[in-house]
């Protein structure tokens, strides 16, 4: 039995709830900021748009700014391929990778 087809949404709805969650995140970034930076460290309150920034300057800093995450195939191609191996073609697969990486 086949499962059913889903559409897409339509993109101007897409970009609309994106747009909804990062003006929602920013609310919630102020909300936590005002509530728990200025007693715990003593510093400054925080506006809307202030929390805005700080949220994108957060994720360039530490969340990268996007794009591919993976590169190769996802990790049960790879199971799959080594256990097809013979154990000679497993251990060579090894070594490869330690020259490679280092020792991990």
């Amino acid at each position: 039995m086949r499962g059913k087809s889903h559409k897409k949404p339509p993109v101007w709805i897409c970009v609309l709830v994106g747009l909804v969650a990062v003006l929602g995140i920013g609310a919630l970034v102020m909300w936590l900021w005002n509530a728990i930076l200025p007693s715990v460290f003593n510093v400054g309150r925080v506006s809307y748009w202030q929390a805005l920034g700080i949220l994108i300057l957060s994720k360039i800093l530490f969340g990268g700014l996007g794009g591919p995450k993976r590169h190769g195939p996802p990790p049960h191609v790879w199971r799959e391929k080594f256990k097809q191996m013979t154990e000679e073609e497993r251990e060579a697969f090894k070594n490869a990778w330690r020259r490679r990486c280092g020792r991990m």
